[in-house]
């Protein structure tokens, strides 16, 4: 099992299906979309220091605090808030595009209701993998470009090795270079 196969366990998408009201197959499909499209959104914004440093300030705050398995545990309007900062202006041109990349189920609006209840779930996952454990430590001062290694290659490192076998593969590796090549570059502005 994958990284990202591990990660997309742990997201409660019954619960999700229940809440949105769709069946448990669209809301796996459009969560085995989305998880991808956030760490692709996130190495896109790890590539220049910046926003590397934004992102590890960001796996700081969330260090040991992992969304339970239940919607209901899920503070999505901080998923609001980790949606926007990975996406910035081209949040819903990156929802249409996703969405156009799957099963014709898989509507926008249900792109768009799932990226804020997934995205605490995969920042928190995603500070576990990078913290390890560890407590936060305070934010260190931007005077260094941050050194070779740190979260953009543990986020390739997940994408480049992973998604072609995660679960409901629609091509999870091609979805992210087509979807945010285009839309975010090197960042999301």
């Amino acid at each position: 099992m994958s990284d990202i196969d591990g990660l997309l366990a742990l997201i409660p998408v019954g619960d999700i299906a229940r809440k949105l009201g769709i069946s448990e197959d669209v809301a796996q499909g459009a969560v085995a979309q989305v998880v991808p499209t956030l760490l692709g959104g996130m190495a896109a914004n790890a590539k220049d220091d910046s926003g590397a440093a934004s992102l590890e300030k960001a796996l700081s705050r969330h260090a040991g605090v992992f969304p339970g398995t239940s919607v209901s545990e899920v503070d999505t309007a901080d998923g609001e808030k980790i949606v926007s900062n990975v996406f910035g202006s081209k949040k819903n041109d990156v929802v249409a595009a996703v969405a156009s990349t799957g099963d014709s189920t898989i509507t926008q609006d249900i792109i768009a209701r799932i990226l804020p209840i997934v995205a605490p779930i995969v920042i928190g996952w995603l500070a576990s993998q990078f913290l390890g454990g560890k407590q936060a430590e305070p934010a260190k001062p931007a005077a260094a470009p941050a050194p070779s290694g740190g979260i953009g290659d543990l986020l390739g490192g997940l994408l480049g090795g992973s998604l072609g076998g995660s679960k409901g593969g629609a091509g999870g590796g091609d979805l992210i270079g087509s979807v945010l090549g285009g839309l975010l570059g090197g960042g999301k502005r």
